[in-house]
């Protein structure tokens, strides 16, 4: 048996008490969008979305698509990810959850235009996509939305 030299117990212990550099968050940072003079889409592509099932406690894995036409605001990115981190150990349904957080992006960022798109993995044999918008009153750019992202193919599910 190979013996551990007090430089290799001291690294050990020393990675063991450091706070890891990120955690969950249940807030979305925003930078001035640098081109609010234009109607643009910024799309997030979030492959790995975990929360849990509210009545087994079961994970729940879904793939969210949030378009977004920004106004004056942008969602900072790493924010993005930390504050769907923060979803992993919340259990709630999947339209709560897909709605909840479009609740959030539009209190953050009071876009022009929203859109999430979750589709969720097969539980008991059935798929479950939920798709919920937001409109900002008046806003009329609505072609630069189905005009671009909407015609890109969805990935196939299975």
């Amino acid at each position: 048996m190979a013996k551990t030299s007090r430089r290799e117990l001291t690294v050990s212990m020393r990675r063991a008490s450091q706070v890891p550099p990120s955690a969950p968050q249940k807030h979305l940072d925003v930078f001035a969008n640098p081109a609010p003079e234009r109607d643009y889409v910024i799309e997030f592509v979030i492959p790995e979305f975990t929360c849990t099932c509210p009545l087994t406690g079961q994970p729940d894995f879904a793939q969210f698509t949030i378009d977004m036409v920004a106004d004056r605001l942008c969602i900072e990115l790493k924010s993005l990810k930390l504050y769907l981190w923060s979803y992993r150990e919340i259990g709630a349904f999947h339209e709560k959850v897909t709605n909840a957080i479009l609740d959030d992006i539009v209190a953050a960022t009071k876009p022009r235009f929203a859109r999430i798109r979750a589709r969720w993995n097969v539980r008991g044999g059935i798929y479950t996509n939920v798709v919920a918008e937001h409109s900002a009153p008046g806003w009329t750019g609505r072609a630069v939305v189905l005009g671009g992202l909407d015609a890109t193919p969805q990935a196939a599910s299975g």
